[in-house]
């Protein structure tokens, strides 16, 4: 494997290779790195996981390069036309199953629970080809869940509105992560996610996961309880600090606005009183 990074990422993986945290002790694995992509070097899958808002400029870093495979591990609600002018047939679309953040340039791994846990990939028409079964394969072999997924699109949207309503409620630069009472937070939660829930399948998504359709028929008492459950997690506790929470709500705020957008295309309007 080979990771592509620049400037002090760069220096930083070359002279300490992957540092990451494992339960409070740093380690650290060698990794081959460079810091230019020549047109002829070819590797099998590329895999492209940056932010939401630098899809377009990293898939444009790639337009000339003649790997086979490029794999978008990134949220996407505009749909896969605008990455497709840039690479055309190579796209391969995916979601990764964990997260994390780099700070001072060690990795902090941010796992979720193991029933959503499982990365995603699927061609563009749903299709079970060949480099989708090996990128499987793949990631299986190296102990990572993943799973084939017919309709990324409806994966994608779904994953989208998911983050606007969990990370959005957080109100990451602000809340108290000292706080008790986690209710209010969990209310706005629940109601946020039926609503767009609720507007993907007036749009005539598929909702995927399923448990966040089969959550628009459990009452908001119920609902509430499992958010708070998530709030109350090490993981949410991680997330509230100010140095992810100012780039995580930048990219909420692109996402919310691409997601209303494609909501305002089917003229649909968000009901916040779903129960």
């Amino acid at each position: 494997m080979t990771m592509l990074a620049r400037s002090e990422r760069y220096r930083s993986l070359k002279d300490n290779g992957l540092q990451y945290s494992d339960k409070g002790k740093i380690r650290s694995i060698p990794i081959k790195v460079i810091d230019t992509l020549e047109p002829e070097d070819r590797y099998d899958y590329i895999l492209v996981t940056v932010r939401y808002d630098g899809a377009e400029s990293a898939l444009l870093a790639l337009k000339d390069n003649h790997s086979p495979n490029i794999v978008t591990m990134i949220s996407n609600v505009k749909g896969f036309a605008p990455w497709q002018a840039i690479v055309g047939e190579r796209l391969l679309p995916a979601f990764p199953g964990v997260g994390g953040q780099i700070k001072d340039g060690v990795l902090y791994a941010r796992i979720p629970p193991k029933l959503l846990v499982a990365a995603r990939v699927g061609e563009i028409n749903g299709t079970a080809t060949v480099r989708v079964r090996t990128l499987v394969a793949l990631f299986k072999a190296a102990k990572l869940p993943c799973t084939l997924t017919k309709d990324m699109r409806a994966y994608l949207l779904t994953h989208a509105a998911s983050d606007i309503a969990l990370l959005g409620a957080l109100r990451l630069d602000a809340l108290d992560e000292n706080a008790n009472d986690t209710r209010a937070t969990a209310r706005q939660i629940t109601t946020t996610l039926k609503a767009y829930v609720h507007a993907l399948q007036k749009a005539g998504i598929a909702i995927d996961p399923p448990l966040f359709r089969w959550m628009l028929r459990w009452p908001n008492g119920i609902v509430d309880r499992l958010f708070r459950a998530w709030l109350s997690t090490n993981m949410v506790k991680d997330m509230r600090r100010p140095d992810y929470a100012s780039q995580a709500s930048r990219e909420i705020m692109h996402l919310r606005n691409d997601l209303l957008a494609f909501l305002g295309e089917h003229q649909i309007k968000l009901d916040m009183q779903t129960k």
